[in-house]
């Protein structure tokens, strides 16, 4: 089971509603305009379905949609990546408000409608009532049997693309070769200029300090000795005074010996004054006037300030402009080498076909197969003699989904030729072929639960009564649910649900509710013979539930 319950408040004509559902079959029945097909509208919007105010009863501020499943296994990575919790239960919650902002969660947590739609998948598949539609679209179509073969067209739409991207690449260095050419002329000019200073991509703060240091040598070996004239040399050096204290209070430790640490301390700084003039000493020896190398350094940053202003940008700036300029100029070889993109272009090309060709392998085999079942399955719903078919026709060109086209052709009778869907069905046999595409492909996706809606309209007789057997079938493995205006069908679910609408307090309201016994005679009853519930029509419906 897969679809454990779902919950509408204030939605359409739906006021407030709590419906439980169980595995097996399931089906809706009503009167017409009872609003059948608002519980699966309601949960479209739970799977991330385009949301708009009109779906707000009117009054209400805003409908609220909530839709519980059975987590299935393959949805636990998923949950986890995306930060949502994964305890067996899935519940999806939707509300649209009547400005038509729409607001969604997947277990309680904030999430988005995409993340919805990335689910949905995964939880259910709905047929509607208008599926043979896509009988005549060549994308559909072709999606049909590629997952009817298994086939996932992912790396031929990757192969695809490069290819594309190769042509593309190939054109433009073709129509653009001469300004290419002037434009790789102009960076490497202008590369050049900059490769004679051959900027460093720290030496420009480096020069700075070097220039500051040398310019200013003098006054610096100045204040080197003034210092060491204070600390060392003078008559009242820091380094005498400090003796002088120690030696004055050591005489007196004897009697105050807090004295002792203070001696202490001062012995500290004398030890520090000691090691500064060593090192202002050092410093005095190496400390050189060299008027040669201020030169050097006045010459190399007037260069820098020179190319700087020329390339409109900062000094430290030009490291990284170089290493731009020989980016674009490798970028611009590489696109004036027609050579290696023609190379590209056919490695490209190769990988493409051979895609292609493994796909088009897949189709054919497929193809048959896929046509034998729905056969089959046409057989059963009142079209014997009736033959279906999957032409592939070989594309002009080739095209991002393969080498081919897929078409649906149909025989309606023994003999005929099959021709295409859309030029040779009518209606009744189109939402019959459409079903039997639908039996025959149900167990392809991953969804456990199933949704017909009124994917039977059209036929009737023995045919509905096959169709009721076929989704009961379905039933024992999936959960299945199909809104249906046909007794047969009806009579075969094993869970039975009625729409009815009501006036309440002058406003439309719709209910759900679960019929059985002679509730559910009498609702089988009415779709058999309308409103008016003879004794022979019961008995009929009878007939038919008890079959």
């Amino acid at each position: 089971m897969s679809l454990k319950s779902i919950s509408l408040r204030d939605f359409v004509i739906v006021h407030a509603l709590d419906l439980d559902l169980s595995d097996g079959f399931t089906v809706l029945t009503g009167e017409t305009g009872a609003g059948k097909s608002i519980l699966i509208d309601a949960l479209q919007l739970a799977l991330g379905a385009r949301a708009d105010a009109g779906v707000v009863r009117e009054g209400a501020s805003r409908c609220e949609i909530s839709a519980e499943f059975d987590c299935p296994a393959s949805l636990a990575p998923w949950l986890e990546q995306a930060g949502f919790q994964a305890d067996g239960s899935l519940l999806l919650r939707r509300t649209i408000d009547s400005q038509g902002k729409s607001r969604a969660w997947i277990n309680g947590s904030a999430a988005t409608a995409t993340q919805l739609k990335e689910i949905a998948d995964q939880l259910v598949d709905i047929h509607g009532q208008h599926a043979w539609q896509s009988l005549t679209r060549p994308d559909a179509v072709r999606g049909l049997l590629d997952s009817y073969a298994d086939l996932s067209t992912v790396k031929l739409s990757q192969c695809w693309q490069a290819w594309r991207t190769a042509q593309k690449t190939l054109a433009e260095a073709r129509a653009a070769q001469d300004s290419l050419q002037r434009e790789r002329e102009r960076l490497a000019w202008q590369i050049g200029e900059l490769d004679k200073l051959a900027p460093g991509a720290d030496e420009w703060d480096e020069l700075n300090t070097q220039h500051s240091r040398l310019s200013n040598a003098q006054a610096l070996r100045d204040a080197v000795q003034t210092a060491v004239d204070a600390l060392q040399e003078a008559d009242d050096n820091a380094t005498a005074l400090l003796g002088r204290a120690i030696s004055s209070l050591q005489n007196q430790e004897h009697i105050e010996p807090e004295f002792k640490g203070l001696a202490e301390v001062l012995n500290s700084a004398l030890a520090q004054v000691e090691d500064a003039v060593h090192s202002l000493n050092g410093y005095a020896r190496h400390a050189e006037l060299e008027p040669q190398r201020l030169a050097e350094l006045d010459e190399r940053l007037s260069l820098w300030v020179s190319l700087a202003r020329r390339y409109k940008r900062t000094p430290a700036e030009l490291p990284e402009l170089l290493a731009s300029w020989q980016s674009e100029l490798h970028r611009l070889d590489e696109a004036a080498d027609l050579v290696q993109l023609e190379k590209n272009e056919h490695l490209a090309q190769s990988a493409y076909m051979d895609e292609a060709r493994q796909v088009s392998r897949a189709r054919g085999k497929a193809a048959p197969l896929l046509a034998r079942a729905i056969t089959q399955a046409m057989q059963g719903l009142g079209m014997q003699g009736g033959k279906f078919d999957v032409a592939l026709g070989k594309l002009e060109q080739p095209a991002q989904h393969g080498l081919e086209q897929a078409e649906f052709l149909v025989a309606g009778h023994s003999g005929s030729t099959p021709r295409p869907v859309g030029k040779v069905a009518s209606g009744g046999e189109l939402s019959r072929i459409a079903l039997a595409i639908a039996v025959t492909t149900s167990q392809l996706g991953q969804a456990q639960t199933l949704i017909f809606d009124e994917v039977d309209s059209g036929v009737g007789g023995a045919v509905a009564e096959t169709v009721g057997r076929l989704m009961k079938q379905l039933g024992k493995d999936r959960q299945v649910m199909a809104v249906t205006h046909l007794p047969q069908v009806a009579a075969c679910a094993d869970q039975h649900l009625v729409v009815a609408k009501r006036t309440e307090k002058g406003a439309t309201v719709s209910t759900v509710d679960h019929v059985n016994g002679e509730q559910r005679v009498a609702e089988v009853g009415r779709m058999l013979g309308g409103e008016r519930l003879s004794g022979t029509t019961l008995a009929h419906a009878k007939e038919i539930l008890g079959q």
